[in-house]
C-alpha cells in the first residue's frame, strides 16, 4: 500500500492552488481542517463508546489482528480450501480406522469360533459348551 509522503502532499497542494486559485485556497484549507478534526472527534467518540461498552476487555483486544488491510483474499480462499481438504482427509482417516477396527473384531471372532456383534461385543457359541 502506498503511503502519503511529503512529495505527494506538495504535488497535491500545488495542483489545488492551480485549480482553486489563491483566493479560494485558504477557505477550502480551513474546511478540510474542520473536516479532519470532526472525523477525528467522531473516531475518538466511537472508540470511547466501545471502551465503555466492552469494559476492561477493550484493552485486551489485539486490534492489529482485526485490521482488514492484513487480509489477502487469495490467502483466505487458499486457507479455506486447505482446511476443507484437511477435514476430508481426517474424515477418510476416521472411516479407515473404524473399518480396520471392525475387520479386526470380525477376524478375532472368526478365528475363535465366536460371533461378534455390531458393537464389538463377543457372543459365545453355546453349542460348543
Amino acid at each position: 500500500m502506498m503511503g502519503l509522503t511529503i512529495d505527494k502532499i506538495l504535488v497535491i497542494l500545488v495542483i489545488a492552488m492551480f485549480v482553486l486559485g489563491p483566493d479560494r485556497l485558504p477557505v477550502y484549507a480551513k474546511k478540510l481542517g474542520e473536516f479532519v478534526r470532526g472525523a477525528k472527534r467522531m473516531a475518538d467518540g466511537a472508540k470511547d463508546r466501545l471502551r465503555d461498552e466492552m469494559g476492561p476487555e477493550f484493552d485486551e483486544v489485539d486490534w492489529k489482528q482485526l485490521d482488514p488491510r492484513q487480509y489477502d483474499p487469495r490467502r483466505i480462499i487458499r486457507d479455506a480450501l486447505v482446511e476443507d481438504e484437511r477435514e476430508a482427509r481426517a474424515a477418510a482417516r476416521r472411516a479407515r480406522l473404524a473399518e480396520a477396527a471392525q475387520n479386526r473384531r470380525a477376524a478375532s471372532g472368526a478365528v475363535a469360533g465366536e460371533q461378534v456383534d455390531e458393537r464389538g461385543g463377543l457372543h459365545f457359541d453355546e453349542e460348543a459348551t
